[in-house]
């Protein structure tokens, strides 16, 4: 029987249940050198001034930013919350479009009950749980939300006899159907956006849809399985976390934790890639006890073909799903594609996990509007970044010459690679966002409670560096990298922090967060981000929200909006307790905002039964663009 409490743990202590690391680095040591560093961000951390010093880009007191205060922001910033209510500005409303379970089709009208859940013969006729990462389409004239559900809470999804651990291989099924992907129709009628259900794009894409594996990976021994000797064929994509949209008009979805998806029932195979990615012992579902595709003891190489960016056209319901594997393998927060100066694609990517990499992927090829897309994201080189204390950056070139490996190792084994090169260690790289106004990016650190304490799960140092300035870091911060020549696939760049998150009226040092927080707008853990049209940063957070000890006053989680110039940052909207704010996009005509609320705590929305994931849509009363 799978542990229960597997099920309790969050994704970042699951990882460290399975493969705990010992304490290495010198804490004193961190700390001292977090304190003498010269030179960062173009002077000193000023450490028990309450904020840290920034270069150009950032206000240099709270008293400058409040001066400026929306200058640039068409809301009155909302104060915390700490209710199981969604709330947004004077002037704004918010209406819920979707919640899992919701019908998709009108014979699964009904399917949802607040005592049960939804059954296994309705569950892939539904819109899934824990809604994440998401982005709107037009499709001949019609609107097309295409949302990933990043995985399922088992205690609330499967019978109450099962107390959270599937029983049996229906069990295991109904899990299956809930996670993925929901591709949807909406549209707005007299009472706001609805889903159109029955239509001709509405689709379901699960742990069971059959999908392909293209790039250099595809076809290599390290990809062939019993059930696919070709290696090109593989069922399913899980753990959906973030997203991305191609300039061409398809959906990435981004694949994270799958390694919590696979367990043994046998002997375990030996190798530093199982043990990198945090793969064996115990699945978290209990799959591997019905399903041998994920017994790694039967199927040691099945995990090796998970991990992907994986893209998916919305325009077509019959199409069959691709996993880019020239993208690299690892836990996928998002996918953010710029067009590079030079016409080449570039898509950057965090691997959310303690101590882990910021990559990039650049094309070989350049592509226009309208041209063939054939083999952009199949045919290019894979990069890892590199952060040096003097805020000027490097991509280093994965490459066999510079890893010591083949070029399907590095793809299958990417961490291994960035290892290999010396690329920087970070604090949870998640979401990644490149401002449409100028050629710049963004990247959401969220939170290290191992900086300055242990290695990660490669052995790596994770002392205090120049974008991760902080020992044992439960706030986050968001660094932003300016690309030589304003070209996107260049190899160099300089870089500064946008934001270090914090607590003003706890700490007077680092902790308190930069001069852009103050009491008023404070939070931790920032996750999500996307730019809108204007050029506004909105940032979502994914944090401890039990408003107590170091998190005091900082409520529930939020979604902020920061002006890059300025540095500004204002609080736009609050969760339920127990939520995050993941996932963000816009209508056609930028007037609707659609947010996600993932896990919610106190029976939201409905008020009654079980609390259910939901998307969001949120508008100015005077029906003004607001993204």
């Amino acid at each position: 029987m799978v542990e229960k409490s597997l099920i309790d743990l969050s994704w970042d202590d699951f990882d460290e249940h399975r493969s705990p690391r010992p304490d290495q680095n010198q804490f004193d040591a961190v700390v001292e050198r977090a304190v003498s560093r010269r030179g960062f961000l173009g002077g000193a951390l000023a450490f028990g001034s309450g904020a840290a010093v920034f270069g150009a880009g950032l206000m240099s007191s709270t008293t400058a930013s409040r001066a400026h205060a929306h200058a640039k922001f068409a809301f009155t910033p909302i104060g915390i919350a700490t209710d199981h209510a969604v709330h947004v500005p004077e002037g704004y409303k918010s209406q819920v479009l979707v919640r899992w379970g919701d019908a998709l089709w009108s014979d699964a009208e009904g399917a949802y009950s607040a005592d049960t859940g939804v059954s296994l013969a309705m569950s892939d006729r539904v819109f899934g749980e824990n809604t994440d990462g998401m982005e709107l389409f037009e499709v001949d004239g019609r609107e097309i939300l295409v949302v990933n559900s990043e995985y399922v809470n088992p205690k609330i999804n499967l019978p109450a006899s099962s107390e959270g651990v599937p029983q049996n291989a229906d069990e295991v099924q109904l899990l299956k159907n809930l996670q993925g992907v929901t591709v949807m129709e909406i549209a707005r009628g007299a009472t706001g956006y609805q889903v159109v259900k029955d239509s001709p794009y509405n689709r379901r894409i699960t742990h069971e849809t059959e999908m392909t594996l293209a790039g250099p990976l595809a076809g290599d021994e390290l990809v062939k399985t019993d059930a696919d000797p070709s290696g090109r064929r593989v069922k399913g994509t899980m753990n959906n976390c973030g997203s991305g949209k191609t300039l061409w008009g398809t959906y990435l979805t981004c694949e994270e934790n799958f390694n919590g998806y696979f367990g043994a029932t046998g002997e375990m195979p030996e190798g530093e890639g199982y043990i990198r990615y945090g793969i064996g012992g115990e699945g978290r579902y209990a799959y591997e006890k019905f399903d041998d595709r994920y017994d790694i003891s039967k199927e040691p190489k099945e995990p090796h073909r998970h991990g992907f960016v994986t893209e998916i056209n919305p325009a077509d319901a019959t199409s069959v799903p691709v996993k880019r594997t020239a993208l690299g393998r690892f836990k996928h927060e998002n996918a953010e594609m710029v067009h590079a100066a030079d016409g080449r694609i570039v898509v950057y990517m965090g691997d959310d996990e303690r101590g882990e990499y910021l990559y990039k992927y650049v094309s070989t090829n350049t592509w226009t509007q309208g041209a063939p897309t054939e083999g952009l994201l199949d045919d290019g080189q894979l990069y890892a970044a590199k952060f040096n204390d003097d805020q000027t950056g490097e991509w280093l070139a994965l490459t066999p010459e510079a890893t010591g490996m083949s070029e399907a190792e590095i793809l299958c084994f990417t961490r291994l690679a960035a290892s290999a090169v010396g690329a920087t260690t970070m604090d949870r790289p998640e979401w990644v966002a490149c401002n449409p106004l100028k050629a710049e990016g963004y990247c959401a650190l969220t939170n290290n409670k191992n900086r300055g304490v242990k290695p990660n799960a490669g052995g790596d140092d994770t002392s205090v560096n120049g974008p991760n300035p902080r020992e044992t870091n439960k706030y986050g911060q968001i660094v932003r990298w300016a690309p030589s020549e304003d070209n996107h696939a260049a190899e160099v760049f300089t870089w500064d922090l946008y934001v270090m998150a914090g607590n003003p009226t706890v700490y007077d040092n680092a902790y308190a967060g930069s001069a852009n927080v103050n009491a008023g707008n404070m939070f931790n853990s920032p996750d999500g981000m996307a730019f809108s049209s204007d050029g506004m940063l909105w940032i979502q957070t994914d944090g401890d929200d039990d408003n107590e000890g170091d998190f005091a006053g900082q409520g529930n989680n939020q979604m902020l909006v920061g002006d890059p110039e300025s540095g500004e940052i204002a609080r736009f909207m609050t969760v339920p307790n127990g939520a995050e704010v993941t996932g963000l996009c816009w209508s056609l005509d930028k007037t609707v905002a659609f947010v996600g609320v993932q896990h919610p705590g106190g029976a939201w929305p409905d008020g009654a039964g079980k609390p259910r994931s939901s998307i969001v849509a949120v508008w100015r009363e005077d029906g003004a663009m607001i993204g």
